[in-house]
């Protein structure tokens, strides 16, 4: 029941009752019914902005974001581990491995390049964290890029480590006669005493003396060039093409052990010391050949000898004496 209002009335002295007009209660109402469709408004919007009216889909893909935004935060990390590591085998890429094996290092602006042209990404953007998954991705396809530059490094590396390793035994490295089976180190490398003509001539090898049938063996890996008799002045010789410009050359054996064409490892029995040729006594005359020049076999002992063996033989290889062929 409305409440009834009265107002004081001084010329009749008494109190009437106001009657309310109806423009001014149609207005009320209508004040009335705005008010509460603005608060309605608010509070919905209100609502809508809390988690107090979503749906149970709504705050499962709520929580689905907040996983992802965990994930890719837990990727980061394990990206800036990998950028660690990756940093850490460039680094001995270029300062150890390519040193070593005289490689030129890989640019840094090389390993490190983006990637140019039109937006890669133009398919990320748009949303909530396009910002975040823009960026990892990008730092992601770095890695993957690095990672493949260094893969191709490494198979680089190894393919010049094999290389370097047939390098090492392709070089002549021991002595052609065993210490134990060696008379003496009659002749060295250089301007000798022919033995025939008693003229000064150069001595292109070195000159062992050792007994007729004494075993010679291959200084290096390499391939048997000739074993024959139709060089002049050699006698029965072999020659070995190691590679890499690399060939020795055995003189005035007795007999051969391999043949033509045939392989040879480093320590392999090739012949047997004689004296066929111009030679003057049972010995073998020994050659290195680099790049078709003649050069000192003195400096290719280093796989065979001691400190003490080799000062010995170079003290003898040096006297300027009558050579044996």
């Amino acid at each position: 029941m409305s409440k009834v209002k009265y107002y004081y009335d001084p010329d009749t002295l008494s109190y009437r009752k106001i009657e309310p007009r109806k423009a001014k209660k149609y207005r009320n109402i209508a004040f009335f019914f705005l008010g509460s469709m603005l608060f309605g408004l608010l509070g919905l919007v209100f609502l809508m902005n809390t988690n107090l009216i979503n749906t149970p889909k709504e705050l499962s893909l709520q929580r689905e974001v907040k996983n992802y935004e965990l994930q890719f935060e837990i990727l980061n990390r394990k990206m800036s581990q990998i950028e660690q590591v990756l940093a850490n085998i460039e680094e001995r890429d270029n300062n150890l491995y390519r040193m070593y094996f005289e490689a030129n290092p890989i640019p840094e602006e090389q390993r490190r390049a983006g990637f140019g042209g039109i937006n890669r990404y133009q398919q990320l953007e748009g949303f909530n964290n396009s910002e975040m998954i823009i960026a990892s991705t990008k730092r992601m396809e770095i890695i993957q890029k690095q990672m493949v530059i260094q893969s191709k490094s490494l198979d680089e590396i190894t393919k010049l480590a094999e290389e370097k390793e047939k390098l090492l035994a392709a070089i002549p490295a021991i002595q052609p006669i065993s210490n134990e089976d060696l008379t003496r180190m009659a002749s060295g490398y250089g301007w000798r005493t022919d033995p025939f003509t008693k003229a000064r001539k150069m001595h292109w090898g070195m000159d062992f003396t050792s007994p007729k049938g004494t075993p010679i063996y291959a200084t290096g890996d390499g391939k048997v060039l000739r074993a024959d008799n139709n060089s002049s002045g050699y006698g029965k010789h072999i020659r070995i093409d190691h590679g890499y410009g690399y060939m020795t050359l055995y003189a005035h054996l007795s007999q051969y052990n391999v043949r033509k064409g045939q392989k040879v490892e480093r320590g392999d029995l090739i012949g047997f010391v004689g004296n066929t040729g111009r030679s003057e006594a049972p010995h073998l005359h020994y050659e290195v050949w680099k790049d078709q020049q003649r050069i000192n076999p003195i400096n290719f002992y280093y796989g065979s000898l001691s400190p003490e063996e080799f000062e010995n033989m170079l003290k003898y290889a040096t006297q300027e004496n009558q050579s044996l062929d």
